[in-house]
């Protein structure tokens, strides 16, 4: 065939697209089995002789490559020595993606064409095709074994009888069609939540069906909604498990008082911030006979009420945290066990679970128990109110409570600035907070600091995890077995990391001495305190934070990196988070005498509630980022001062420094010379001028456009 002929037969589309792939996809599906092409043609669904042809051609190929055996005359079986592997897929901007394996060295690049409809985050089996010199270790999904996601929220374009979800998820890369009979009201426009149902073979676009209209995009609600949802988060309470929680028992018997620990006389109070309402935590204080002092952590009591093998439980265990949003706050149990029966709220009678020290003057803890007991709450402070008592110093006309408060600061700075020398690390991040109107519309932004106040409860929440921790967790004898147990752990910073953040703060004159576990940790708080205030200081503070593992949920203790603490749980927060219900119930069924429970059920637990955990606090950036640029909608005529805290090839991200939005300036839109990326030094660099935008250096911009949907500022530099 002449070589006129051979690219009219390209252009007819007679050349089968990617054979090569699909014919090693349905060996794949079919590892064990003997195969010919007519069992290939059909599974391919090629009819034509043309096609057959091509086939038979593709597999002589294969053998001659060694991916395929022949082991009779036309009947072929893949190679035995081809590699299988299981791992989740990771999707990368421009659709192609990479298998992240347990115990590969590298991950697995798989091209688009070989997805195999895989999805983000899906669980997956990949095959592995040998590796080729000075190339990537390729491969090709050929089974999913789990869907991670099957509801996905983005906006429906409606056609007459059919329409298409166009997902905000920017790792999903299809739309996904919606019959007629699937469309479940929602009118072309509309923000909707489309559930996946199924992804045939031959069809471009998976299959879906509405499961909920949530408005018109742009609306307040609809926005937050979405965000929740995109995540997996519920933002309503079935009807049942409200109708449950309402029939709860409310009343604290004399009986239930009998079994615990009576400390309702004792000095109690709370500090939370002023607009809190669920207090999972109290402190009490007494001055004893010996000089030293008792103090109790008191803690909600929500496993009394939330019991095992309920609807109420269920839905706890399914949430797992609760989500705070800048405008609301999604809790985990219903309202009324979260804000009102187990908040340790004042001057009423609360069920709690303690721990009570008492500790010397120099902030040791010299005696520990543990257990359940009944509280009364004398008075609520927000951090403010105690702040200003920590500030105004003097004892003159303070009653009990305010001498107690400035004795426990006392006692935390002690105590934290022991744990500082024993090298934990020192993230005092500044938080962007809102000033809202009453329809939830940003007026005005504010940092928000960690002050005295505030480092006075953590001290002491953190002494009361530590202490609960080691109490499970520390062998009295060597002849003690382990005890199954809920740690929150968090491993050593990633080496390589470390390097890649060396690189970037040695531009602003910082330095990190990584030669030992002890330098490193010295170095980064050095370099933390340095940078506190500058103009630099919220995006080094990122990037330190990017180098640190994240900490989970595990029954398999390896210490936590950051706090510096060999033994460490969450014990402190149960109206809020799950893993602290699950450690009150473990450390009551061990105050029991009670034997260690199979660990393999509760690490499934701490799985989940690790990932619920991330996806929060996911939704709690996004949200963030949206009301960002709703305020930043209504400042678009003023110049602000900003710091470069990204460069790529696209462009410039920027932070403004009053307020910590960040938005992009795009290379296209910078006028004044043609820019080329420069990985090395993080900066664009003009090609005539060799002017150039450097990480870290100070600009002015202003803002160019807001895109509430997709969350998102563009800036134009102001020359």
């Amino acid at each position: 065939m002449s070589k006129k002929n051979k690219d009219f037969y390209k252009k007819k589309g007679n050349i089968i697209k990617d054979l090569t792939g699909k014919i090693v996809q349905v060996f794949n599906k079919n590892s064990n089995k003997i195969l010919n092409y007519k069992q290939i043609s059909n599974q391919l669904d090629i009819n034509d002789t043309d096609g057959k042809n091509q086939i038979i051609k593709k597999l002589v190929e294969l053998k001659s490559q060694k991916k395929i055996e022949e082991i009779y005359q036309g009947k072929y079986i893949i190679k035995e020595e081809s590699h299988y592997f299981t791992g989740i897929v990771d999707i990368t901007s421009r659709g192609n993606a990479y298998v992240v394996c347990e115990g590969l060295e590298h991950d697995i690049y798989i091209p688009s064409r070989n997805l195999n409809h895989a999805l983000h985050n899906d669980l997956v089996k990949v095959y592995v095709y040998k590796r080729k010199k000075n190339k990537k270790q390729e491969g090709d999904i050929v089974e999913i074994i789990k869907r991670y996601k099957l509801e996905f929220v983005g906006i429906l374009q409606l056609n007459k009888n059919f329409g298409f979800v166009i997902p905000d998820d920017s790792k999903m890369y299809s739309d996904i069609f919606i019959s007629e009979n699937n469309l479940n009201g929602a009118k072309d426009g509309d923000k909707v939540l489309a559930v996946f149902k199924d992804w045939p073979s031959n069809s471009k676009n998976p299959f879906g069906k509405i499961s909920e209209v949530l408005g018109r995009p742009g609306d307040h609600n609809t926005e937050i909604h979405s965000i929740l949802l995109e995540y997996g988060l519920p933002y309503r309470f079935p009807k049942e498990v409200e109708n449950y929680a309402a029939k709860l028992p409310l009343e604290i018997t004399k009986e239930e008082i009998a079994k615990r620990k009576d400390i309702r006389n004792e000095l109690t109070f709370t500090i939370d911030p002023k607009d809190a309402k669920d207090f999972d935590d109290a402190l009490s204080f007494k001055k004893l006979e010996n000089g030293n002092y008792e103090i109790g952590i008191h803690i909600a009591d929500v496993s009394h009420y939330v019991q095992e093998n309920t609807i109420l439980e269920e839905e706890a265990y399914k949430r797992a945290t609760s989500v705070y949003l800048v405008d609301r706050v999604i809790p985990m149990l219903p309202e009324i066990l979260s804000n009102n029966v187990c908040s340790l709220r004042p001057n009423e009678e609360k069920l709690a679970f303690s721990a009570i020290f008492e500790i010397d003057e120099k902030g040791y803890a010299i005696n520990e128990w543990f257990g359940r007991t009944v509280i009364y709450s004398d008075k609520r402070f927000t951090y403010e109110q105690a702040q200003k008592i920590i500030e105004d110093k003097s004892s003159e006309n303070k009653d009990g409570i305010e001498i107690a408060i400035l004795k426990l600061d006392e006692l935390a700075k002690k105590i934290r600035k022991r744990r500082m020398q024993q090298g934990a690390i020192s993230f005092d991040r500044t938080e962007v907070r809102f000033q809202l109107d009453e329809n939830s519309n940003p007026t005005g932004v504010y940092i928000k600091e960690s002050k005295d106040s505030n480092k006075l409860i953590e001290e002491f929440m953190l002494l009361a995890n530590r202490k609960v921790a080691e109490f499970i967790g520390k062998k009295k004898k060597e002849t003690e077995t382990k005890k199954t147990f809920i740690y929150r752990i968090h491993d050593e910073p990633n080496i390589e990391k470390l390097a890649a953040l060396q690189n970037i703060i040695k531009k602003f004159g910082y330095k990190i001495n990584t030669e030992s576990k002890t330098t490193t940790t010295e170095s980064l708080n050095k370099l933390l305190s340095d940078v506190h205030g500058k103009a630099e200081s919220n995006m080094i503070e990122t990037l330190t934070i990017r180098t640190m593992s994240k900490a989970i949920y595990t029954t398999n203790n390896i210490g936590h990196y950051g706090l510096a603490f060999n033994h460490y749980t969450h014990f402190t927060s149960p109206i809020r988070r799950y893993p602290d219900v699950m450690v009150h119930r473990l450390l009551q069924h061990y105050l029991d005498g009670g034997k260690s429970p199979k660990q393999e059920i509760y690490e499934e637990k701490c799985k989940h509630s690790s990932e619920r955990e991330f996806m929060a606090s996911k939704a709690e950036r996004d949200s963030i980022k949206y009301m960002q640029v709703k305020y930043m909608q209504d400042h678009q005529d003023i110049e602000f001062e900003g710091v470069i805290s990204g460069v790529t090839e696209w462009g410039i991200y920027i932070e403004i420094i009053e307020n910590k939005c960040e938005g992009m300036v795009r290379i296209k839109d910078i006028k004044n010379d043609y820019y080329i990326f420069d990985e090395k030094q993080y900066a664009l660099v003009g090609q005539v001028t060799k002017n150039m935008y450097q990480l870290g250096d100070q600009v002015t911009i202003k803002v160019k456009n807001t895109d509430l949907e997709r969350k998102h500022l563009d800036f134009n530099l102001i020359e």
